[in-house]
């Protein structure tokens, strides 16, 4: 009885700090099931170009663009997150760069926090 209620509590410990599994289950957000802040890793290359948008748009940014932006969820998610934020990326620019990389299947219109991409 002691080590079915040893086993008991070491599977409980692990359902609360797991969340009981339902987490993965249901993690799918606006980037499939990678990470909104992995996502943005990706978009890197865009960094001085979310600053500035006088900054000439490097084509590895557009080309990473193109990749996350077949998704506009994703992509809006990765351009409003704490990672593209912590990087100073400012969302009323970074919103621009589909446009500035002359995309012709970027998502125009798309409303994105509250900013609209151009």
């Amino acid at each position: 009885m002691v080590v079915g209620m040893k086993h008991l509590c070491v599977l409980a410990l692990f359902l609360l700090v797991h969340g009981g599994g339902s987490k993965g289950v249901e993690g799918a957000g606006e980037c499939g099931r990678v990470p909104v802040q992995r996502m943005a890793l990706q978009l890197a290359p865009c960094a001085s170009a979310a600053q500035d948008a006088q900054v000439q748009v490097s084509a590895a940014c557009c080309s990473a663009v193109q990749r996350v932006g077949q998704n506009p969820a994703c992509l809006c998610a990765v351009m409003l997150s704490d990672t593209a934020k912590s990087v100073g990326a400012k969302p009323e620019v970074a919103v621009t760069i589909p446009k500035r990389c002359n995309l012709a299947n970027r998502p125009v219109g798309y409303e994105c926090g509250g900013y609209t991409i151009p």
